[in-house]
């Protein structure tokens, strides 16, 4: 047997260190060939570390969050055959024996007594149980203050069941509580204590949640914006009756063939096409070198929201795009967005932002740019409302567009003639396919 060291991968891009974000092995685990071991982030992507060959891990080379140089000693297997490293397999299997055994093992329990041990020894085999309910895992001990391991959702159904998670038996790696655990709890009449379940029962549990990973890189771009940019917003609501019916029409003749089409791809049109007489809107601003950089070519950043936090695909030149060729291209880097298989190059480079949050919209937004563009367009909730048209009252689809520039490259005048000609396109579609 040998020892087989994994190190931090080097990415390339001159990157020289990365930010360890989550564990999918723990010591003790068996591991094939291209089996995914941890994840790891850049300043622009997360990356899947793979196993190069087979093996048990001996331990683990740092903890979630933590910054680690390349090259760094991420994972250490032991493998059949002589592995990567000088060191002897038999004189570290005792030491890293014991660490598996230590991160793997639940705290224990105080010793019992010799006698009572000699009791359980001498002790006959329970007697099967007979009736429908399955039997409950022993209550769990542990020390005052220690807190128990387990995730978030087994934690918030705890609190909805009124269970004291210190009490049940946690059957995962070292000792965490699962879903079954709680079932087994349940089963067993557990649920009872802690005031019976009841809603109203006092609540006191407390949770500390680490900031790291693509939330943490969330956290620091959105401080870097708000700090270096000197946001302002402009609303501005948008009678979009005429094109919801040209898009609900396209939707019944080309839909099948061609695709669904939402809002955001005649949005998108409506800021290609009024962009040509604002380039100072569809740029870039390096503020430490002074210098402002304009763009002929439109690329879109989409954002959009993933399990793991706010990210912002680009949707390269949709200055090209027709309407569907637009929608499909949304959906497309928006997904591999949210399933974690956007390249790095799709994830950097846009020119100005657009954010929606569909039906959850709301009636105005404040969108944080997205640094360093100069523009946010964001798009709110669509709602029916009574207007006057021509002395008469009448049922209209209305929607506001709450956007946000840096006041150090575009001027409130600007920006209102800007957001005012993305209207005149929307609320006369015709426009759009005007050149």
């Amino acid at each position: 047997m040998g020892i087989y060291v994994i190190r931090v991968p080097d990415i390339g891009e001159g990157i020289a260190e990365v930010e360890l974000v989550s564990w999918h092995v723990q010591p003790g685990d068996s591991v094939t060939e291209d089996q995914h071991l941890a994840d790891v982030m850049t300043d622009k992507a997360t990356v899947e570390v793979p196993s190069p060959m087979h093996g048990r891990v001996l331990s683990l080379g740092g903890s979630p969050g933590q910054v680690m140089a390349v090259g760094a000693e991420l994972v250490r297997l032991e493998v059949d055959g002589e592995g990567n490293t000088s060191e002897s397999a038999v004189h570290k299997a005792p030491e890293a024996t014991h660490s598996v055994a230590q991160a793997a093992a639940p705290t224990p329990a105080a010793p019992a007594p010799a006698a009572a041990v000699d009791a359980s020894r001498a002790a006959p085999a329970p007697a099967p149980v007979r009736s429908g309910a399955a039997p409950r895992a022993p209550a769990a001990v542990r020390k005052e203050g220690e807190r128990p391991l387990a995730s978030p959702a087994v934690r918030r159904r705890a609190l909805d069941l009124g269970v004291d998670l210190r009490r049940v038996h946690g059957s995962g790696p070292a000792g965490r509580i699962e879903h079954h655990d709680l079932d087994a709890w349940a089963a067993g009449g557990g649920q009872a204590q802690a005031g019976g379940g009841s809603q109203y029962v006092e609540r006191h549990g407390e949770e500390q949640v680490p900031v790291i990973g693509l939330r943490r890189k969330i956290a620091q771009k959105m401080q870097e914006a708000k700090r270096r940019i000197p946001h302002f917003s402009y609303v501005e609501e948008v009678d979009v009756t005429e094109l919801e019916q040209l898009r609900q029409r396209l939707n019944q003749i080309h839909g099948a063939a061609r695709g669904k089409l939402t809002l955001l791809p005649f949005l998108a049109r409506a800021m290609v096409l009024a962009l040509r007489d604002f380039p100072q809107i569809n740029a870039r601003y390096d503020d430490e070198a002074g210098q402002v950089t304009r763009y002929e070519a439109v690329h879109l950043g989409v954002a959009t929201q993933t399990d793991t936090g706010l990210m912002v695909p680009v949707l390269r030149h949709a200055e090209a795009l027709d309407l569907w060729a637009c929608a499909a291209g949304i959906a497309r880097v928006a997904e591999a967005a949210r399933t974690g298989r956007a390249p790095r190059e799709e994830l950097s480079g846009s020119t100005i932002t657009i954010t929606s949050l569909g039906a959850l919209g709301g009636i105005a937004s404040t969108p944080v740019i997205n640094h360093p563009e100069v523009a946010i367009v964001g798009v709110n909730r669509m709602v029916e409302r009574p207007m006057l048209r021509g002395g008469q009252v009448v049922a209209r689809q209305l929607m506001n567009l709450s956007s946000s520039f840096d006041h150090r490259v575009v001027d409130g005048m600007d920006a209102a003639r800007f957001i005012q000609a993305v209207r005149a396109l929307l609320e006369t579609p015709a426009l759009l396919f005007v050149e």
